[in-house]
């Protein structure tokens, strides 16, 4: 580990008591990709700063960082998991409101996330719960104009 990476963890550390969770969040978003060592490192720092105290509002914003144009996934499947880390029927709520955006960024994750979800009897009800309470006011309101 370099000084570099050494000062961001040190730095990271620092302003996790005293910031507010919305930067923690912009944080992880803006070192995405993991196009170097210090964006790997701020981004698995804040993600376990995160992880310290998970809060269910994040949700949506958390599965909107994932990104097919990321250069390390196997630093991106920590994100995978913290987002499994949630109350199962919260996550994948927040899955299915992420998935319009999650396609045109995404879709390789989206398609991860939903294959894991899929291979999981409970999940699996949970999500085609959720996909089904989505579609009902979309049918509700094109069965009213026919």
């Amino acid at each position: 580990m370099d000084l570099s990476s050494i000062s961001v963890i040190k730095s990271l550390n620092e302003e996790a008591f005293t910031m507010n969770r919305d930067p923690w969040i912009e944080r992880l978003h803006e070192n995405r990709l993991m196009r170097s060592v210090s964006e790997v490192m701020t981004f698995e720092t804040t993600l376990a700063l995160l992880a310290q105290n998970p809060d269910p509002s994040d949700l949506l914003n958390l599965h909107l960082i994932l990104d097919d144009a990321c250069e390390q996934p196997e630093v991106m499947f920590g994100l995978i998991h913290f987002l499994e880390s949630f109350d199962l029927r919260t996550q994948v709520k927040a899955f299915v409101q992420a998935r319009p955006q999650l396609n045109h960024q995404a879709t390789e994750w989206s398609d991860i996330l939903q294959s894991r979800l899929m291979n999981d009897p409970i999940a699996r009800s949970v999500l085609e719960d959720e996909l089904r309470s989505e579609l009902k006011p979309k049918i509700a309101i094109g069965s009213k104009n026919t």
